[in-house]
C-alpha cells in the first residue's frame, strides 16, 4: 500500500504560504503614498526650465520697456518690447514642441503675452501689457475662495493630481480636505491682494511699478505658495497618521 502524499495536497502547502505571506500587515510610513517633496514641487512648477521659460516673457518687457529710447527705426521702444516678448514666448512654445516635450506651460504663457501684447500695441500703452494678467489672476483669487467654501477646494483637486495620480480619495478624507480648504484661502487671498495693488498702480499709470510688481509677485510668490502647501499637507498628515492608533 502506497505512503505517497497526494500531489494536490502537497500543492496546497506553498499556496497557503504564500497567502499568508500576502496578507501579512505591512507597516506604512505616513509619507508613503506621497512622492518626494522636491519632486512635488518640481511637478507643480513644471520643473526648474518650466519656471525660467515661464518667467522669460513678461522679464523682457518689464527690463527692455523702461530701457528702450522712444524710437528705434520703424518701430518705438514699447513696440520693440512687445515684439521681443512676444517672439521668446512663440521660440520656447516652438522649441518645447520640437522636442515633444509638455506644451502645458508654454502654452499658458503664450496665451497671456500674446493677449497682452496685442492690447499694449494697438493702444500704445505699456500698461495694457499686464491687463490680461491683472483680470485673469483676480478671478483666480475669487475662484479659489469660493472653492474652499463650498469644500471643493482647487488646491486640493490640483493635490489630487500631482500626489494622487488624479484619484478622489482625498475627498473622503476631513482633515486633509480641511488643511486643503485653508490653503486654498490663503492662495485666494494672495491673489486678491497681489492683484488689487496692481489695479491700483494701473490707474495711476505707474506702468514700470506695475512691470515690477507681476515680475517679483509672480513666480517667486507662486513658488512660495507651492513651497508651503506641499509642507502644510504633509506636516497635516504625518500628524494626522500619527494621532490614529493612539486613537485605536
Amino acid at each position: 500500500m502506497s505512503t505517497e502524499t497526494p500531489a494536490h495536497e502537497t500543492d496546497t502547502e506553498p499556496e497557503q504560504a504564500e497567502t499568508e505571506v500576502r496578507e501579512a500587515p505591512v507597516r506604512r510610513e505616513p509619507d508613503d503614498d506621497l512622492p518626494p517633496f522636491t519632486e512635488q514641487l518640481s511637478q507643480q512648477l513644471g520643473g526648474v526650465k518650466g519656471v525660467v521659460e515661464a518667467a522669460v516673457p513678461i522679464t523682457l518687457f518689464v527690463v527692455l520697456n523702461p530701457l528702450l529710447p522712444d524710437q528705434m527705426g520703424p518701430m518705438s521702444g514699447l513696440q520693440w518690447a512687445i515684439v521681443i516678448s512676444a517672439a521668446s514666448a512663440l521660440a520656447i512654445a516652438g522649441w518645447r514642441a520640437a522636442r515633444r516635450e509638455s506644451m502645458r506651460h508654454a502654452l499658458n504663457g503664450l496665451f497671456g503675452i500674446a493677449l497682452g501684447a496685442f492690447l499694449a500695441w494697438r493702444s500704445t500703452d505699456a500698461r495694457n501689457f499686464y491687463l490680461p494678467g491683472i483680470i485673469q489672476g483676480s478671478v483666480y483669487g475669487v475662484l479659489l475662495i469660493v472653492s474652499a467654501l463650498v469644500r471643493h477646494p482647487i488646491i486640493g483637486w490640483i493635490y489630487a493630481v500631482v500626489a494622487q495620480g488624479g484619484k478622489k480619495e482625498w475627498r473622503e478624507n476631513k482633515p486633509l480636505v480641511d488643511i486643503l480648504s485653508r490653503i486654498t484661502i490663503l492662495w485666494g487671498i494672495v491673489f486678491i491682494v497681489k492683484n488689487a495693488a496692481r489695479i491700483w498702480l494701473y490707474y495711476l499709470d505707474a506702468d514700470n511699478a506695475l512691470g515690477l510688481v507681476t515680475l517679483f509677485g509672480g513666480w517667486p510668490v507662486t513658488i512660495a505658495l507651492t513651497a508651503f502647501t506641499i509642507w502644510a499637507v504633509r506636516r497635516r498628515m504625518k500628524a494626522v497618521d500619527a494621532a490614529a492608533p493612539s486613537a485605536a
